[in-house]
């Protein structure tokens, strides 16, 4: 299946051009089953068990909601279009509202594929969210990916977070299989800024650091001082700072979905592309996937140009290690 098929997977959906009303949910298509190859080993997870850990199980984390839902639902199909062991591939969605009708909207969707859905309590993150440059980001969901150690079973190691406005055009078990190694040492660290719409995480040295307590205390001091304009992404670079382990920048091709003419897209990483990346508000991809004219922008260029190449002013700067794993 090539990506044009998630295109036509989602304009197959119920809904209105000038958007849904708040009582629907757009319905969509079912996906077929997606079978593993003879070459993937045979496992089941089981949930319920604190301690059972497979490693031949990918776990990715996504939020869910109402507004970003098709989003989701392509991103979602990606990863088991391309996966060659897409039965071994485990979901893990985040939601705060609707989740009865979410739930019934994956499972009619993908059937056959294993996910979870938890509750996330906007408590959390009450009285310490600041106004930033855009709504989108102050919403509680954004922040989801600070809690996601205490929301998945202890039996979930390591997780990958991936953002509701990206499509995988390679296999996820190449992401999931990169070396997570950790040195805590403060020497030789440099600061620098990483995407945390695509981050491989491993749960239990988050948990060991209570990494999550240094975010929020962040947020409350910006909440207090105001010392950065972006919503969640800040407290990730200030507690970070650099250790975190660099991943390939095919693995991330973000900063899609600028505007040529008005001179506002970004340099694009050299070389191959395994997951790209919108910008901007989330929203105008989806409008141009349901068939508004992109006055043959990005849609036409990855409908013609198949394998992705793409050139821009190289970057030789490498990240330090080692964590997360993160594309910058």
């Amino acid at each position: 299946m090539s990506i044009l098929s998630i295109f036509l997977f989602l304009n197959a959906v119920v809904f209105s051009a000038h958007g849904l009303p708040s009582a629907e949910l757009p319905a969509f298509r079912e996906a077929p089953a997606f079978r593993n190859g003879r070459e993937c080993p045979k496992t089941t997870w089981l949930s319920s068990l604190n301690n059972y850990h497979d490693p031949a199980i990918i776990h990715i984390a996504m939020t869910l909601d109402a507004t970003y839902l098709r989003g989701s639902v392509a991103g979602v199909l990606s990863v088991l279009q391309h996966a060659a062991c897409p039965e071994n591939v485990v979901f893990h969605f985040i939601a705060t509202h609707r989740r009865a009708d979410l739930r019934r909207t994956i499972t009619s969707t993908f059937p056959y594929q294993t996910f979870h859905l938890y509750h996330f309590n906007t408590d959390l993150v009450k009285g310490k969210i600041s106004s930033s440059i855009r709504r989108a980001l102050d919403q509680p969901l954004n922040y989801a990916r600070i809690y996601l150690a205490d929301h998945l079973p202890m039996s979930v190691r390591r997780i990958i977070y991936f953002d509701s406005d990206l499509i995988l055009v390679d296999d996820v078990a190449k992401l999931w299989n990169i070396n997570l190694a950790y040195a805590a040492s403060l020497r030789g660290r440099r600061a620098c800024y990483f995407n945390t719409g695509v981050m491989v995480i491993d749960l239990g040295k988050w948990r060991e650091g209570k990494y999550t307590e240094r975010l929020e205390y962040w947020m409350k001091v910006q909440k207090k001082y105001r010392i950065y304009e972006l919503g969640s992404l800040p407290p990730f670079l200030l507690v970070f700072a650099g250790d975190v382990e660099g991943v390939e920048h095919r693995w991330n091709q973000h900063g899609l979905g600028g505007d040529n003419l008005e001179g506002l897209c970004r340099d694009l990483h050299p070389g191959p592309v395994s997951l790209l990346h919108w910008s901007e508000e989330k929203w105008d991809l989806w409008l141009d996937v349901m068939g508004i004219d992109d006055g043959g922008g990005w849609l036409h260029d990855l409908l013609i140009n198949q394998s992705f190449p793409v050139s821009g002013k190289e970057n030789k700067e490498k990240l330090n290690p080692p964590f997360p794993a993160v594309s910058n």
